[in-house]
């Protein structure tokens, strides 16, 4: 079972869905992004998603974009993600998880960067451009490594598609609440409860769901039938805002919406 895997099933194992809390790396500093990561997972986070800042963020809303661009104005590059990555992984056990678009990992080459997010103590990619059937170098090392490597599943997709995401992700598949940009919204679809339904029917193991979700009541609402919630804006808006204290707090706030009588309590 894959490290994120089993992050998940210890939280259901306590009684709760799983919280994935999305990051920056280099905002506003590495050093701050760092700590960043440890207090969330010192708060009640079952795994860290690191995002590395990009150019062109197709998919990233007007927060999280100000953010990744600050860190590549403050002279972010690929090789401070592994850096970050070891100095998180040397004082946490929370899994590590980066969430990158496809060109950096191109660029840097797909072995070496499989090869080095594994020694910088990484558990694996989520890829949100790239389908599975164009990722066959990127199957092929993570198959290697033993890294987790998470596909996107939207509320458009196919039969066809849903049974191509399931049967390539490992350690859960990520599942779009809406169409759309990440950020903050005052209702998720119903579409991703389908989705999720859909994903059952079709084999998924585990099923979290992130885009939109900004609060406990969403948090609760989404374990309501997914494995584990994501959340993003909301915790870069409280580092912007507040830096690390406001980051713990909310944090604490988020993770109060994922306890559940869905899940074994192990007593």
């Amino acid at each position: 079972m894959s490290r994120v895997e089993d992050a998940i099933r210890k939280a259901h194992a306590a009684g709760r869905g799983a919280f994935v809390g999305y990051l920056p790396v280099g905002f506003p500093d590495l050093q701050t992004s760092i700590d960043a990561a440890l207090t969330i997972a010192r708060n009640g986070a079952d795994i860290i998603e690191l995002g590395p800042p990009y150019s062109d963020p197709v998919m990233d809303g007007e927060v999280i974009q100000q953010a990744t661009q600050h860190a590549l104005a403050h002279g972010y590059r690929t090789r401070d993600l592994f850096t970050a990555v070891e100095a998180i992984t040397s004082q946490t056990d929370v899994p590590v998880v980066v969430m990158t678009y496809w060109n950096p990992v191109l660029q840097y080459g797909v072995d070496r960067y499989a090869d080095d997010l594994l020694a910088a103590g990484g558990a694996g990619l989520i890829t949100p451009d790239i389908t599975p059937e164009a990722a066959g170098e990127w199957i092929s090392a993570s198959t290697r490594t033993g890294l987790d490597r998470i596909f996107l599943a939207a509320p458009t997709s196919t039969d066809e598609r849903l049974d191509l995401v399931i049967s390539s992700s490992t350690g859960f598949v990520y599942t779009v609440s809406t169409m759309g940009i990440t950020g903050e919204r005052a209702a998720l679809d119903q579409a991703a409860r389908t989705l999720v339904q859909r994903m059952r029917a079709r084999g998924a193991r585990s099923a979290c769901v992130g885009i939109g979700i900004s609060n406990a009541e969403q948090v609760a609402g989404v374990i309501e039938y997914a494995d584990g919630a994501i959340v993003g804006t909301a915790l870069v808006k409280a580092l912007r805002d507040g830096g690390l204290d406001q980051l713990a707090h909310t944090t604490r706030a988020l993770t109060g919406g994922t306890p559940s009588a869905r899940f074994d309590t192990g007593n």
